[in-house]
């Protein structure tokens, strides 16, 4: 029998990015390296809300973090976290465009 656990890892990445807020997080990480009030600011979020987000993605394997004074600065684990978002991103328009088109089609 094969080995599942590569399923439940993956799945548990899943998770993490199953979150609008962590999702949009991902998207302002894209381009470069944040501290956590630029973030906080950008994303318009509650300090101890986004505090228990980033952690999360911490904990998975999303975001690095480094210390510089008295700032965290937050960035992507990997370029192909954004990658795999933007091609989740793709498929969700395709999929609203297909969805249109057969509104389109029922309502004419």
């Amino acid at each position: 029998m094969k080995d599942k656990t590569i399923y439940t890892l993956h799945a548990a990445i899943c998770k993490t990015l199953a979150n609008p807020l962590r999702m949009e997080i991902i998207d302002i990480l894209t381009e470069k390296e944040m501290s956590f009030g630029e973030i906080q600011k950008e994303t318009a979020s509650l300090k101890s809300n986004l505090s228990q987000h980033i952690s999360v993605m911490l904990a998975n394997g999303i975001l690095t973090s480094r210390k510089e004074g008295s700032s965290v600065f937050y960035k992507l684990s990997s370029p192909k976290v954004s990658e795999a978002c933007t091609i989740m991103r793709e498929l969700l328009i395709e999929n609203i465009k297909k969805n249109n088109a057969l509104l389109s089609s029922l309502t004419q």
